[in-house]
């Protein structure tokens, strides 16, 4: 089922992408340190990609960038985690996904499960090459893959329905 919608791609000098992006930020925060209280369920669940995916969807790739960078550089300085050691990875899958979600929203201006699905299967084949070209390690990169299934689930099924929300407000 597709659903228009009413997108936003605000300039970087207008206040309103610092705001959203600071909203879907705290959401980046808050919602990792939730899965966390699961045993692996950074790993399992994706979480600090979700409200990235949102805001870059519905808010537009400045946004979503804004997001992708800031989330994962607050969390590791707050918590720990993610650990330096996986930042690099991690902020080019979230940067992938910022542009990704930007682009096929403003390309195609509807949401819909198999476009987010699209989304998700680029940057996640994307950034496991990017994540393997870094570290050497087959095993590592393919992880997302191998735990994150559910996560990849919640971003696709969790990710339509409160873009679908956000198209009713």
């Amino acid at each position: 089922m597709d659903t228009t919608v009413k997108l936003y791609s605000y300039r970087f000098a207008d206040v309103r992408t610092y705001f959203f992006a600071a909203l879907f930020v705290a959401g980046n925060i808050l919602l990792p340190q939730l899965c966390h209280l699961l045993p692996q369920g950074g790993m399992i669940l994706l979480p600090i990609y979700f409200f990235t995916l949102i805001g870059a969807y519905k808010y537009g790739w400045k946004v979503g960038l804004l997001t992708a960078v800031a989330s994962p550089l607050v969390n590791s300085a707050l918590f720990g985690m993610p650990a330096a050691a996986v930042l690099p990875a991690l902020l080019f899958k979230s940067v992938l996904l910022a542009v990704a979600a930007g682009f096929v929203a403003q390309r195609f201006n509807r949401v819909s499960l198999p476009l987010l699905l699209l989304v998700v299967l680029f940057y996640q084949v994307f950034g496991t090459l990017g994540e393997w070209i870094m570290t050497g390690d087959f095993m590592l990169a393919v992880q997302d893959f191998r735990l994150g299934l559910p996560g990849m689930a919640i971003q696709l099924f969790g990710g339509y329905a409160v873009l679908r929300w956000l198209m009713r407000k």
